[in-house]
């Protein structure tokens, strides 16, 4: 494929602004890096705002870089943080509308260029320079010196060359989430296709439920329909509907997938949900409750696309495993931690038909950890990086690593690679650790979960040094959903 020489010319261009994308941007237009997102929604934000998860899991005891820049900017939205403790599951909830606000907000502010509504269809690389060369859907053609995967399953790493690591594992199950809103009149919808309330009749407690000692046939315990809508209950009132327990979890084998059937599948698994909403209004008796017409500027009010949990993972130059996240001084991962994470090995797979031989995988437990420069730099192709759930990971670590903190985290460190390398005329492979995790400490981001000092407390930064060199060590356990590292255990905590 050849692309005309007329094109624009960028240091970086990250194709996609899902959650780890966006922060690739910010990151490498604040280092200086001239950077275009090229996104195919008309958000920012990921898993966060176009998928409308906007219930964060984990590393609430760890805000720092853009993570922290973004949380704070929430709770001043809503008026400090506990107004973001809405639900009783996670402690930050909010309306993906309004993130997506502040990440657009941000990315402006840092001088990020986007290109809404495109993706990227063509890629090549440019002889003798070796810059990537890219055509986008629109027509247009741009010259990247560093590209950035940002997207949601990793296809451009994959058109790019990026080797995949292939562990042979089963795919996580999908979920199209839905914002729903309590209406001042009925809002009954019609029955969806493929509609059957044996799908869901085991979501909660409710005559049409199989109450085995307080559990559903899978084991799982039997909330109240009130506690199952509140799980998800914004600040503002909105009910986001993530709910894996005979909800709107769907299995499919999406990575496989040719593009079309894949547009197929996220159909039927977008009627799995609107048959859950259907369930909600017509057998549990919510009548004035409906999906949101004021959230998502789609047709039918529901996200851009489904909350995928599993991407197709590159080979990378580290990677990350469940073994090094349990035992950290038994590698040397450490040494070059970027990003960091307290939440536990979540893995979804009960709507897949094969649940009972991969169940033990639904909350494995593992100290809070922190994650590797190399698991966003390929072994295979030179000047590309993955900065969202692509990234090198094992299949079992990818249950905690694919939490939207940790992605906000891996992006930024891949943003600052891209900007250092950019300017420096070094492939990101050249680049020491050393130099990004500097750039990370002066942006107040975590390298090491410790939680003894957070970012600006004096002795941050001095902790934080010592601990990528060994010098001190972190002390980890696993306390429920919020696991933690110290380098001084508290006293009577």
């Amino acid at each position: 494929m050849a692309l005309s020489a007329c094109s624009r010319t960028y240091d970086v261009v990250v194709a996609g602004g899902g959650t780890g994308g966006t922060a690739a941007a910010i990151e490498a237009a604040r280092g200086g890096a001239r950077t275009l997102v090229v996104e195919e929604g008309t958000w920012l934000g990921g898993v966060l705002t176009s998928a409308g998860v906007s219930a964060v899991d984990g590393n609430y005891r760890l805000r720092g870089g853009i993570f922290g820049e973004f949380t704070d900017s929430l709770a001043a939205r809503y008026g400090g943080y506990d107004a973001l403790r809405s639900g009783w599951v996670s402690n930050i909830l909010f309306n993906p509308r309004v993130g997506a606000g502040i990440f657009s907000g941000i990315a402006e502010e840092s001088g990020v260029e986007v290109k809404f509504e495109t993706t990227v269809t063509g890629i090549v690389r440019k002889k003798g320079s070796g810059d990537w060369m890219l055509r986008l859907s629109d027509g247009s053609r741009v010259k990247a010196r560093i590209l950035v995967d940002g997207t949601e399953l990793g296809d451009v790493a994959r058109s790019a060359g990026a080797e995949a690591l292939d562990d042979g594992r089963t795919v996580q199950d999908m979920t199209y989430v839905a914002v729903l809103k309590e209406y001042d009149h009925d809002v009954l919808m019609e029955m969806p296709e493929g509609y059957d309330a044996e799908f869901y009749r085991n979501c909660c407690l409710n005559p049409l439920a199989e109450d085995i000692d307080g559990n559903n046939p899978k084991g799982q315990k039997l909330w109240s329909p009130e506690q199952m809508l509140s799980y998800g209950r914004l600040p503002d009132g909105y009910i986001m509907l993530n709910w894996p327990i005979y909800g709107n979890d769907y299995y499919v084998d999406y990575l496989a997938l040719t593009p079309g059937e894949r547009s197929e599948a996220f159909r039927l698994a977008k009627s799995h949900t609107l048959g859950f909403v259907y369930f909600i209004q017509h057998d549990l008796g919510y009548t004035r409750i409906g999906v949101a017409d004021d959230v998502f500027p789609t047709a039918d009010g529901l996200p851009f696309y489904p909350y995928f949990r599993e991407a197709r993972r590159i080979a990378g130059r580290d990677t990350m495993t469940v073994d090094a996240a349990r035992h950290p001084y038994s590698y040397d991962l450490y040494m070059r931690a970027v990003a960091v994470g307290d939440y536990p090995v979540d893995h979804h797979h009960y709507a897949n038909s094969g649940w009972r031989e991969l169940s033990h995988l639904g909350f494995g437990s593992i100290p809070s950890f922190s994650v590797p420069l190399g698991v966003v730099i390929p072994v295979s192709v030179e000047d590309l990086l993955v900065a969202d759930k692509a990234v090198s990971v094992d299949w079992e670590m990818n249950g905690a690593v694919r939490l939207q903190p940790v992605l906000l985290g891996l992006g930024q460190a891949a943003g600052a690679l891209a900007a250092i390398a950019a300017h420096s005329g070094r492939h990101p492979s050249e680049v020491p650790v050393e130099e990004v995790q500097s750039v990370l400490l002066d942006h107040g981001c975590y390298l090491l979960p410790f939680l003894d000092l957070k970012p600006g407390e004096q002795g941050f930064r001095e902790l934080q040094e010592r601990g990528i060199r060994g010098e001190v060590r972190g002390i980890g356990r696993t306390v429920g959903w919020a696991n933690e590292t110290w380098v001084n255990l508290p006293v009577n905590n």
